[in-house]
């Protein structure tokens, strides 16, 4: 099974080369949700000073969330006053500043590129905090928090006294799309009911009709092209900061991970369709008679060609 990681691969690679070798560099790129990404050298004299600044759709509902509080946590010396234009946060990075050891300077690139996780994990910790306030109140039920981070997708995030909820809206666009993902989901579904990962959190799947916890939401999408997947996060699951972080991380990119399976299980199917059909060739050519020929020769030895 392939994991996606969870860091910018391009932020890391891009970092460590400019450590190692300073030199100036413009890099633009999106990643995965259309998150755009800038990587430049604002000072052409200063070639070690680095500033990547980064664009998400559904900034304006993380900030509310307490993205900003976050950012501020993990890159406070890092962190840019006023963003770059049309991106919602830069960082100013001095890479002759990164620590010489190469473990600690191998930290601090890795959480540079995390930088679009740990922008998205502000509603999950949220919710992971409202969860423990709720645990006295039976019944009690937190704020329900959105994120439109795609066009037509979004993630729900809700805390309760006894669990954290997370329902992603996806949507499929080819037919044959739906059909992978509905399988995939399924066995995410019954994968549970395996003896081995019991403390596995709780997956449900709905097509057409959207949960009930979040079927009062306004313009939410309906039809054969539409999925929800819930998520039951219990305390088990986030008590732990190392858990917490663990989970926050592969949850943020389920989406991204069904689609890319889905997109590989095409592929390995049309491989062994085009092996199908070429074994099934060679055996066609195989079946074709070949006309008989007899050469006819004179007693000297030499060949008679008929004209």
């Amino acid at each position: 099974m392939i994991l996606l990681e969870s860091h910018s691969v391009i932020i890391q690679t891009t970092l460590v080369d400019k450590f190692n070798k300073p030199s100036s560099i413009d890099v633009q790129f999106v990643d995965f949700d259309g998150v755009r990404f800038h990587m430049h050298t604002p000072d052409r004299e200063r070639k070690s000073l680095v500033q990547l600044s980064m664009s998400i759709r559904c900034w304006d509902e993380l900030a509310k969330y307490g993205a900003n509080d976050i950012l501020q946590r993990e890159y406070g010396q890092y962190l840019s006053s006023a963003p770059e234009q049309q991106y919602n946060v830069s960082l100013d990075i001095d890479v002759e500043q990164f620590p010489a050891e190469e473990e600690a300077r191998t930290a601090v690139i890795r959480s540079l590129a995390l930088i679009k996780r740990n922008v998205l994990a502000a509603p999950f910790e949220r919710a992971f905090t409202a969860q423990q306030s709720l645990e006295a109140n039976a019944g009690a039920v937190g704020e329900l928090m959105a994120i439109h981070y795609r066009d037509e997708e979004a993630i729900y995030v809700q805390a309760a006294h006894d669990r954290v909820t997370v329902i992603f809206s996806t949507t499929f666009t080819e037919e044959t799309d739906r059909i992978f993902g509905k399988v995939f989901l399924q066995e995410f579904v019954d994968a549970r009911r395996l003896p081995t990962i019991q403390n596995a959190p709780q997956v449900l799947y709905s097509s057409r009709d959207p949960p009930l916890e979040i079927r009062d939401v306004k313009g939410l999408a309906s039809g054969d092209d539409v999925g929800y997947v819930t998520f039951v996060l219990f305390p088990r699951h986030f008590q732990r900061p190392e858990v917490a972080e663990s989970t926050i991380s592969h949850i943020q990119l389920f989406r991204d991970y069904l689609h890319y399976h889905i997109k590989c299980s095409k592929a390995y199917m049309h491989s062994r369709m085009r092996f199908r059909v070429s074994e099934f060739q060679k055996v066609l050519n195989r079946a074709k008679t070949e006309v008989a020929t007899t050469d006819k020769k004179t007693i000297s030895g030499r060949t008679l060609v008929s004209r």
